[in-house]
């Protein structure tokens, strides 16, 4: 597996909604006004959250560097990348000591945040719809959206909700019924069985790398 391989964890159509969802979630707002992770609901954390980005993303004098800055905080106080790194590793999250778990939770949160942050330009007007918000027992709900692109068909972006200690983070990202976790454990389990944690925590730290120079250098 190459460095660049991780880069088609997710079937191409996938990894560009992913890009867009990434850009909706920017804020440009003071911190006190970012999306509140403890709104009452998860429709209000993820209405909240995509309305402020909609706004700011049709701000065009507002500087790249500035805008990235923002997408990090808001991606950091609404996402549960620890969850989402346990989820995308599957069963062999057990199978690694607690300090390549650290590791790989590190290496996988900056890889998922530059990817998002070297996006934040492919915004192009498009709208959201918020759908409904369905529960999935006490601590789980799911907030389905649709992205309105004008004559095409919508692209259908489902996010999933857990709550932990009255606060409710996003953990899963589904396009069109396609799980963006579940692609990326698809990929990485592959990895694991050929050629170990070794190589996979290797090349995720490449490609990290390769995007935080690709962002210095914006």
């Amino acid at each position: 597996m190459t460095p660049t391989s991780i880069q088609r964890i997710l079937p191409r159509r996938a990894i560009a909604i992913l890009t867009l969802t990434a850009a909706l979630v920017v804020s440009l707002a003071p911190s006190r006004l970012l999306a509140p992770a403890w709104a009452d609901d998860p429709m209000s954390v993820v209405r909240t959250t995509v309305n402020q980005a909609l706004g700011v993303l049709r701000d065009n004098q507002t500087p790249l560097a500035q805008r990235q800055d923002k997408l990090r905080q808001i991606v950091s106080a609404t996402f549960d990348f620890t969850a989402m790194a346990k989820s995308a590793l599957g069963y062999h999250w057990k199978q690694i000591t607690p300090g390549q778990q650290q590791e790989f939770t590190s290496a996988f949160v900056a890889f998922i945040e530059d990817s998002y942050l070297s996006k934040v330009n492919d915004y192009r007007g498009q709208q959201v719809a918020f759908l409904r918000m369905t529960s999935d027992g006490p601590q789980y709900a799911q907030v389905n959206t649709d992205i309105v692109q004008g004559d095409k068909e919508p692209i259908h972006l489902n996010y999933s909700l857990v709550q932990e200690d009255a606060t409710w983070k996003i953990y899963d990202v589904t396009v069109d019924a396609i799980s963006i976790i579940a692609n990326y454990r698809n990929q990485f389990n592959r990895v694991m069985n050929n050629q170990g944690y070794a190589t996979l925590i290797s090349d995720l730290k490449n490609k990290q790398a390769a995007l935080a120079a690709s962002l210095a250098n914006h």
